[in-house]
């Protein structure tokens, strides 16, 4: 009887050991763990997308017939706010793009004909879909996964690009944008003219922001951050250039989350920069575009907006149907 006591005890005493062990480890009843946070590049693929593996336009199709209809109805007041800015020499231009407009001789044509019509024509030159008021296309962000370069649903660029225009993703596949539009004041809400640069807005800051507007998001919406950081625009180009208030990558997850189609800002990048981790340099870009199929409308002016209130309205935008382009520049509009 010794002998088996002893065995039971051989046997259990390591299981007993053991299970002590793993409840230490293990979490206390009714603690959230947080899931890791997603890697880019990462280990699973964000192919295909919801929309079907030819899809070339991602969240623009929430803008379904439905939705406009619906946006439509918020116009009440016919007042119309121009959101982009003015092409201009000397605006802020990122690392070596340039702008440049000239009128090659005045006039550039005529007189012609016994009624002496005279005509000017402009000539444009600069990465005018990546200047000023500029609109992110899926063709403008990918990732380096092993030894390709992926974008948005998987589309590789050793079979899509072409020096002369994208084959696939071009801005030209876009469309119209007629949604509801939100403004959500960031920097009002914590009451300040602008947020310091390198800010991270997080979600709670959005959630903030949501609740002083008096709304909530929709699938569909284009969502709108001021983060004051327009205020430098032609005013300190420099300080504007060197970094800025933006989402980061919890606030991205968060407005994905939503099923915003599109993210526009008073900023150049929506992001924040420098970025919240300095080896991954604009994750945000590459969450919301190549991910998500989210568009991005950077460098907005949302001042007018916000001295209104104008929290809710129309948002109207249609890309230049430039074949083959990343991006877009244009005069998005709000109408109320």
């Amino acid at each position: 009887m010794r002998r088996l006591r002893r065995l039971v005890l051989a046997l259990f005493l390591p299981l007993l050991a053991h299970l002590l062990s793993y409840a230490d480890d293990a979490p206390a009843a009714g603690a959230q763990q947080q899931p890791p946070a997603p890697e880019t590049p990462p280990a699973e693929t964000w192919w295909p997308s919801e929309w079907g593996k030819d899809d070339q336009r991602g969240a623009a199709n929430r803008v379904t017939p439905e939705r406009i209809v619906a946006a439509s109805r918020l116009i009440r007041t016919g007042k119309v706010y121009e959101l982009g800015r003015p092409y201009e020499h000397g605006m802020p231009l990122p690392g070596k793009r340039h702008y440049s407009l000239t009128i090659p001789g005045l006039p550039t044509n005529g007189p012609q004909g016994k009624n002496a019509i005279v005509s000017n024509d402009e000539l444009v030159s600069g990465e005018i879909g990546q200047v000023g008021t500029q609109f992110d296309g899926l063709g403008h962000v990918g990732t380096r996964v092993g030894n390709e370069d992926v974008f948005y649903n998987g589309f590789k660029l050793s079979e899509f690009g072409d020096t002369y225009g994208l084959k696939k993703l071009g801005v030209e596949n876009v469309g119209v944008f007629f949604t509801r539009g939100v403004l959500l004041d960031v920097a009002a809400a914590k009451g300040q003219r602008s947020l310091p640069i390198g800010y991270a807005i997080t979600p709670a800051d959005l959630q903030e922001a949501l609740s002083a507007a008096g709304q909530k998001l929709r699938e569909g919406d284009a969502v709108f951050i001021r983060t004051g950081h327009g205020f430098l625009w032609m005013k300190d180009n420099a300080k504007y250039g060197e970094g800025e208030p933006g989402i980061g990558l919890a606030a991205a997850r968060w407005l994905t989350d939503q099923k915003v189609c599109l993210i526009g800002s008073d900023n150049w990048a929506i992001e924040v920069v420098p970025s919240e981790d300095a080896d991954r340099p604009f994750e945000v870009h590459q969450w919301d575009i190549p991910r998500h199929g989210v568009y991005h409308l950077e460098n907005l002016d949302l001042d007018e907006l916000a001295a209104d209130k104008a929290f809710e309205f129309a948002f109207v935008f249609s890309p230049l149907r430039l074949k083959g382009a990343t991006g877009s520049p244009g005069n998005p509009i709000a109408v109320r």
